[in-house]
């Protein structure tokens, strides 16, 4: 049975992004950026919603990301992906397939694939799969910045989601990334 993880990175007051898509705000320095590189795995598929995997294919296919980041420009376009999504109808990034009900969908992947899934930011689809209980691990990085509005981590979650803290690392930066599953009921 295949894995679920998600990754996002956070304000310090747990926003995903300001009211505007923008994330400039996050810290991603070269141990974050070592990071990155060390966490794509060969095999591992990337999830996005459709305003992630915009943002992302807008960047990671391009000469800048290949000279800001080779290692990672070089995996991320690589790696299989699939959107989800009602409405894109191109995915004109590598590697990538649409579907388009995330939950079923993400369902029958972890029923009939033994590889590791990742889901990238996306907080919509990170809602829903959580709200499903289909996510393994959460992996949130937290940025010490601090935004006045925005898309909050977890925005709409229908009942509480019970975790279990795994792992913390800190970076230089001030960054900091916790790791949880979910709690199991005893």
């Amino acid at each position: 049975m295949g894995k679920l993880h998600s990754f996002q990175f956070i304000t310090l007051n747990g926003f995903l992004n300001d009211p505007n898509g923008d994330i400039s705000w996050h810290r991603h320095g070269t141990e974050e950026n070592q990071f990155a590189n060390n966490s794509m795995q060969s095999g591992t598929t990337l999830l996005f919603g459709r305003k992630t995997y915009e943002m992302m294919a807008s960047y990671w296919p391009t000469p800048l990301a290949a000279e800001n980041s080779p290692e990672v420009a070089q995996k991320m376009n690589i790696a299989k992906k699939i959107v989800f999504s009602r409405t894109l109808k191109q995915a004109g990034w590598e590697n990538t397939l649409i579907a388009n009900d995330a939950v079923e969908e993400m369902k029958r992947l972890k029923e009939t694939s033994d590889g590791n899934f990742t889901l990238l930011g996306s907080g919509t689809i990170l809602t829903l799969f959580a709200a499903a209980g289909l996510i393994d691990q959460y992996m949130v990085m937290i940025d010490p910045v601090a935004i006045g509005a925005g898309s909050a981590v977890f925005g709409g979650i229908p009942q509480p989601l019970n975790l279990e803290l795994t792992n913390v690392q800190s970076f230089k930066s001030g960054v900091v990334l916790l790791s949880y599953r979910p709690l199991q009921e005893v």
